[in-house]
């Protein structure tokens, strides 16, 4: 029985993690889960698995809820450092950090010092920590698995292949809801249309990092990391009916994909039971209901997030760090209504040309590199 720590149980992927634990009783059990916002929702969940420990890291309104956590025979902790305490002292196998945002690195760091393996869905602790996360990851034994359909089929595709035999990795990317809108559209743009996604159903902030093609930018920095490639070997590729969710090029020539519908449960699945497969009845790819695959360049001008992901990771240093925080703070003013869409790009445009670069080695630079660009959009705002 393999005991699982969910970070972000009342999110998409968090959701998304439940069915998968709930379909194999005998395999996985929850002896942590957590929430941000939703006290209601992680009640529930508590009353139906009965973890060990549950955090919320938000604010609580009501103080009766400890009691009623306790009458459970659950142990709940508040506060967003419970996270960390929670990830540096319960008992669990796997720690699966499906957190928004940069939230989530502490604890990802604390569970890697205890030679816990990541089941990684949170994009941020490799985008502003990689370095730092990868070395300590390296240096404890643990495997760092990625849940993103992207980063999951890249893992795939590269079991049992030799990194000296990678060409380069391709990450494919729907291109969201405006990819055949012109770029002067994008000033219009509503939070209701920019949420609206073709293919997936998520969360709203990493919904509207997928309008901007900021999450991919996202991704190609996590990629650098989990997969220990040149950033010249990283491509993007928009791929509208993600049907293939990545591809790794070899020296030779070929090329592997990983293909199935788009269903997050899949990766997930994978990655808990990683390194076997285990029989499911989750939907089957039917292709003759896909008369066709098209693939296009993306569209970089348009698409600014994309390239300012590139270039901080041409950069190195804090830039990363910067660019996450930047992107993060402007996405929740878009879907606050303070700022168009369009503006989002330039904010983090602007906090990467007036930061001063660091050294991303420590978790110190980093978390002064986030809380600075923050500050920074913020002022702008």
């Amino acid at each position: 029985m393999r005991k699982i720590c969910l970070f972000g149980a009342t999110g998409s992927i968090g959701k998304s993690c439940i069915d998968i634990v709930t379909q194999f009783p005998d395999k996985f059990s929850f002896t942590i889960l957590s929430a941000h916002s939703d006290i209601d929702a992680l009640f529930e969940l508590t009353k139906r698995y009965r973890p060990q420990t549950v955090v919320f890291s938000g604010v609580l309104e009501k103080s009766r809820w400890v009691t009623d956590f306790r009458a459970l025979g659950v142990e709940l902790l508040v506060g967003p450092n419970a996270l960390e305490s929670v990830a540096s002292e319960a008992e669990y196998d796997v720690l699966v950090n499906a957190i928004v945002g940069a939230a989530g690195l502490k604890s990802t760091l604390r569970a890697i010092e205890r030679g816990k393996n990541i089941a990684l869905a949170n994009k941020e602790t490799l985008v502003t920590a990689g370095e730092l996360v990868m070395h300590l990851a390296k240096e404890n034994n643990v495997a760092i698995i990625p849940i993103d359909s992207e980063h999951s089929a890249l893992w795939q595709c590269l079991v049992g292949e030799r990194p000296q035999d990678i060409e380069r990795i391709i990450l494919t990317a729907s291109g969201g809801p405006f990819r055949e809108k012109p770029k002067s559209f994008f000033r219009e743009v509503t939070v209701e249309q920019a949420l609206n996604h073709p293919n997936w159903d998520m969360g709203a902030k990493i919904t509207i990092d997928s309008a901007t093609l900021m999450n991919k930018g996202l991704e190609v920095i996590e990629a650098y990391w989990l997969f220990g490639v040149k950033l010249e070997q990283i491509a993007v590729v928009i791929h509208p009916q993600s049907i293939i969710h990545s591809m790794v090029e070899f020296v030779d020539s070929s090329i592997k994909a990983q293909m199935g519908l788009p269903d997050m449960r899949v990766p997930i699945q994978y990655a808990l039971s990683y390194p076997h497969r285990l029989p499911n009845k989750l939907p089957r790819l039917d292709f003759t209901k896909y008369n066709s695959l098209t693939f296009f360049e993306p569209d970089t001008i348009k698409f600014r997030c994309l390239q300012l992901a590139f270039d901080s990771l041409a950069v190195g240093g804090t830039a990363a760090a910067v660019l996450n925080a930047a992107n993060e703070e402007s996405v929740w003013a878009f879907l606050d209504k303070k700022i168009r869409f369009d503006q989002i790009p330039v904010l983090i445009e602007d906090a990467l040309a007036n930061h001063s670069n660091h050294k991303a080695a420590t978790l110190e630079n980093v978390l002064y590199s986030d809380q600075w660009a923050r500050e920074f959009v913020q002022r702008k705002i």
